[in-house]
């Protein structure tokens, strides 16, 4: 069943497959966020025809490429740092995959940053939107912010090299990186700083989706 009848380029999310899918993840498919998943798919719809947020337009890959695969941080970031109050997402286009965690985890403050100014007001309108009290947007170079946050994401915003040198002043002690990535790099794990070791790199699993993805869980040496 789909969410509501579809105007052109609008995009309509199967709830079905939306609830099958955050379930599989082992994320509760509440009727709270089932109906915010299907707003944002909505509102990213309506604003790709302007703006070009993203490449991907169908139904189906909006479902699996965008919404599913950044839920499936959730879990592992629930794990990983399981009393963290802020996360930073670098780089977050349309709000990936800032938007979903700010959906699946209330409690946690998230700033979504882009350089492009565009992308950061329509995450700063999803924000408003859909009644995201903790979320918020930055239209700023990630190196020139300023602030200390418990984990640092991004999905697919750079190499792991630039990434962490681009934030590392963003770090705290007991901080932690967290990148999305397609398949495990063994030249950009090559490229870190001696200060960054790698703590481990998780496969995850995005339903509907078969392609590589993989969590690589970074700190500074001498951290937790």
């Amino acid at each position: 069943m789909k969410v509501r009848m579809r105007r052109q380029n609008d995009v309509a999310v199967d709830i079905e497959a939306l609830c099958a899918g955050l379930e599989a993840l082992g994320l509760e498919a509440s009727e709270r966020t089932v109906q915010l998943f299907a707003r944002y798919a909505e509102l990213l719809g309506k604003w790709n025809r302007v703006y070009n947020l993203t490449a991907i337009r169908s139904d189906a890959e909006i479902l699996t490429h965008h919404l599913l695969d950044s839920a499936s941080l959730v879990p592992q970031l629930k794990a990983i740092a399981p009393t963290a109050g802020s996360v930073l997402d670098v780089g977050s286009g349309g709000g990936l995959p800032a938007v979903p965690i700010a959906i699946l985890c209330p409690e946690i403050r998230v700033l979504a940053v882009d350089a492009v100014g565009k992308k950061a007001a329509f995450i700063q309108q999803v924000a408003i939107d859909l009644g995201l009290r903790n979320l918020r947007a930055e239209h700023v170079r990630v190196e020139e912010l300023e602030g200390e946050f418990d984990v640092v994401t991004s999905r697919a915003f750079a190499s792991l090299g630039d990434f962490t040198q681009l934030t590392h002043h963003l770090l705290g002690k007991q901080s932690v990186w967290l990148a999305m990535k397609g398949v495990q790099s063994s030249v950009e794990e090559s490229e870190l700083a001696e200060q960054i070791r790698i703590e481990r790199v998780i496969e995850l699993t995005v339903p509907g989706l078969n392609e590589e993805r993989h969590l690589y869980v970074m700190r500074l040496t001498g951290s937790e």
